[in-house]
Parts: C-alpha cells; structure tokens; sequence
C-alpha cells in the first residue's frame, strides 16, 4: 500500500465522536400495498409501525424490521404508481441496499425470487455470495449471505485483517482464501457453509 491511501482498519478512527450502530435508513417509496408486497410478503420483513410522516402527514411512513432490529422506513402515498424501471443516481444516489439472509435458505430465497416472476442475478463476491434483484420501484436489492459465520461483533476486525492479507496477496479484491486466512490468524475457528457455484461478476454490472 502507497503512503498516501487512506488505510483501512477497525481501529476506532481519531474523531470527534463514533456512531453506535445502524438506526435506520429511509427511501421515498411509491404506494403501500406494493411496498408491503415485495418487502414483507417476499422478503419476510415484519410491518412494525405506521404513521403519518410527521414532515408531511399526507404521506404515510412504513417501519419494517429487516431482521436483526435495523429499521428501513419508506415514505409511500396511495397516489404513486410503482416504477420498476431502471434507476440512475447521482453523487449522494442510492445503489443498492443489501440484507443478509442465512446461508441454509440459499435456494429457498432463489426459488421464491424465481416464482414471484423476478429478474435476479447470483454472484460469488469472494467473501460472501450475494443475489441482485431489483424491488417493486426498480431498486437494486442484494440479498447476501455469508461464507464464514462469525460474530457480528468481530466483522470490521475480519474484514480489515482480509484486507491487509488480500493487499499483501496483490490481489484484486478480497477472496475466499484472504477472509480464511484471516480468520486463522485471528484465531475465530468457523465451518465454511456450503454454496451454489457461481461467478464473480467483477467488472460487470450488478
């Protein structure tokens, strides 16, 4: 690594204040019964809470949990049509948005993405496999799963420690073998789960 890159680890960086955690994130959605359809319907996420949204009452603002307590609240209006054409963003855009589904439900998860008539994509990121569909208003949504079951609590620890290794490899971007190998030197003993062979998708457009 150059001396003048922003290096990566999971040391607490020299700020003014750390955040906590993921509270919840917020996307201006079109109507209710389709985002109540895909999200919780095919997705499994509970409805927890509605309310007008207290910025403008004339829309209403949805709550689901998304399965470990994190919220993703929409703004939805029964007078918005969804949209399921291909996004373009911007700077400040949203991509994607990714949900972690375990890794025993793999198949479940395709074959239900499959029968809700859903185009989707299935690719193997190295350090996880991830599934790319798109949502009820065209945007992307990862579904990912996990190699290596590990706490939660040690994720930047790990990935950072990959990082160093997959540096120190010259590699492209981080690999199965650089997340093992660091979960070695951590001494974090894991079985490695089970699952589908697929590409990359390096270069392409996910």
């Amino acid at each position: 690594m150059g001396d003048d890159q922003i290096p990566v680890t999971a040391e607490a960086p020299d700020s003014p204040f750390r955040t906590t955690g993921t509270d919840h994130m917020t996307i201006i959605g079109s109507n209710e019964e389709d985002t109540v359809a895909f999200y919780r319907d095919l997705l499994g996420m509970p409805l927890v809470l509605r309310q007008p949204n207290l910025d403008d009452p004339s829309q209403t603002h949805l709550f689901f949990d998304t399965g470990d307590g994190r919220i993703l609240t929409f703004f939805v209006s029964d007078d918005r049509p969804s949209n399921a054409g291909p996004q373009r963003t911007g700077v400040g855009g949203v991509h994607h948005l990714a949900f972690s589904v375990a890794p025993d439900r793999f198949q479940e998860m395709v074959d239900a993405i499959e029968a809700d008539g859903r185009g989707y994509n299935i690719f193997d990121r190295g350090i996880f496999h991830s599934l790319y569909t798109t949502d009820n208003n065209g945007l992307v949504i990862e579904l990912a799963t996990d190699k290596y079951e590990f706490p939660d609590e040690r994720r930047a620890e790990v990935l950072a420690t990959t990082q160093r290794i997959r540096e120190a490899d010259g590699a492209e971007y981080a690999q199965d073998e650089h997340m093992a190998a660091a979960l070695e030197e951590l001494g974090i003993e894991v079985e490695k789960h089970d699952l589908p062979d697929a590409d990359s998708g390096v270069g392409g457009v996910s």
